[in-house]
């Protein structure tokens, strides 16, 4: 009977220590063999945030900015990309569009800035660079395009 009794509990012990082996490994393996990239981040070369205080915008056009910091691989965040492509090609030139992967080197700063302790998060600036809202999680189109009109996007 004790035998049993040790072999249970041994075989417990062994699950829970490869259990968490799995769990800690999960995220570095997701991260390194997701395909995925991010679909709105541009091959030129982003502002640092040291450098660039707010987003400015160098036209009178452009009404808003609309980031979306998240990452590859997150279930909420990869559902907020076709949006973020609808958003960038139905208000071009009204709407300043970026997606900044936290997850990266590249960016980690981003997330440090904004003070993200959630992803997807999604933060709205106006002309100026001055946030002006923030939602936390998937927020749908819809409600995206009431807030983008907030400030006169069309």
């Amino acid at each position: 009977m004790n035998i049993k009794r040790i072999l249970s509990i041994v075989a417990i012990i062994s699950l829970a220590l490869l259990a968490s082996y799995l769990f800690t490994q999960k995220g570095k393996i997701s991260g390194e063999v997701c395909p995925a990239k991010p679909t709105i981040i541009q091959n030129e070369q982003q502002p640092s945030p040291e450098t660039q205080e707010k987003i400015k915008v160098n036209t009178t056009s452009i009404k808003a900015a609309f980031i979306e910091l998240g990452s590859v691989g997150c279930t909420p965040c990869d559902m907020m990309r076709p949006i973020l492509d609808e958003i960038e090609k139905e208000y071009e030139g009204q709407v300043l569009v970026r997606f900044y992967d936290v997850r990266t080197p590249e960016g980690r700063p981003y997330a440090e800035k904004y003070e993200i302790r959630l992803i997807p998060t999604q933060v709205f600036l106006d002309k100026d660079g001055n946030e002006y809202y923030r939602h936390t999680g998937f927020f749908p189109r819809e409600e995206i395009v009431k807030i983008l009109q907030l400030r006169g996007v069309k």
